[in-house]
């Protein structure tokens, strides 16, 4: 096994369950900085949109594929988290994108049964040789709509994904037959906690009826093998400069305003994976 963070056992545990919890994977001034960074990051202005959830709720997100030289940048290439990531695809990484989800108090939408890979797929990734790791930056509580997973569901491979309303999501009958046989778990998480999870692993979340903010970061890596092979929006292998962990607070409060580096921002209408889903559809009434 590659050297790295994770103990054997961790990468074990990953690998059964299709997701691991590492608690405090960031100290509380580290991900303070985060929390203050975004808070204050104009980006959300500039680059930022909205999907509603079909129910009433909206949530906000920022897309970007390039990690750069900001704080964003220095947690998505930190040595942490980029060699763990290693560790669990036994291979090189590179960034496949990041992104802020924010579920605001009150209004925060929710995300129907889903798998990751289920969009990717769609963007010429041949295996779901990938890793998301989403850190908590508000607390991630049941109340403002914590992640849930379905446990080791990863291993039942890629459930067919339609376009069903404003989201495309896992085929709903055979989720309903799934959560009769697999538990169903609410992962509760504190700032700096970092959730590791596979691209099959089904997953969602409610909507945020709290008054407390659920904002997150998610830095999703491919590994070097599994190029895709052909364009899409989001990149393909593209070497990925790791940084030590240090750097997040000698870089600090740097937003992207002060990053002078290419994003390579995402909009809602390049969202091909989940767009190329639309020709289905018209069959959406039997899930």
């Amino acid at each position: 096994m590659r050297a790295g963070p994770l103990s054997p056992e961790q990468v074990a545990c990953y690998h059964r369950d299709g997701y691991l919890l590492v608690p405090t994977m960031f100290d509380a001034d580290e991900i303070g900085l985060l929390l203050r960074t975004a808070r204050q990051e104009r980006a959300l202005g500039e680059h930022a949109f909205g999907k509603d959830d079909g129910e009433g709720g909206r949530v906000r997100l920022l897309l970007w594929n390039h990690p750069g030289e900001g704080i964003y940048g220095m947690f998505a290439r930190c040595r942490r988290i980029v060699e763990a990531s290693e560790q669990i695809l036994d291979d090189e990484v590179y960034h496949y994108h990041s992104k802020i989800i924010m579920k605001d108090a009150k209004i925060g939408g929710a995300w129907t049964w889903h798998q990751d890979y289920g969009y990717w797929y769609q963007d010429g990734v041949l295996f779901p040789d990938l890793v998301s790791v989403f850190i908590a930056v508000d607390p991630s509580t049941k109340e403002n709509g914590c992640l849930q997973v379905i446990e080791r569901s990863h291993l039942l491979g890629r459930i067919e994904h339609v376009l069903a309303g404003p989201h495309a999501g896992a085929n709903r009958q055979r989720v309903a037959e799934i959560l009769k046989r697999l538990p169903l778990i609410y992962v509760e998480m504190n700032p700096g906690d970092a959730l590791f999870y596979h691209p099959n692993l089904l997953h969602r979340s409610d909507r945020n009826t709290s008054d407390k903010p659920r904002w997150s970061m998610i830095c999703c890596y491919n590994a070097r093998h599994n190029d895709p092979y052909k364009e899409a929006h989001h990149p393909r292998y593209t070497p990925l400069a790791k940084v030590d962990d240090r750097m997040i607070r000698e870089v600090g409060i740097k937003s992207f305003a002060g990053d002078k580096s290419d994003a390579a921002w995402l909009a809602p209408e390049t969202e091909f994976s989940a767009r190329s889903l639309a020709a289905k559809s018209g069959d959406a009434a039997e899930y």
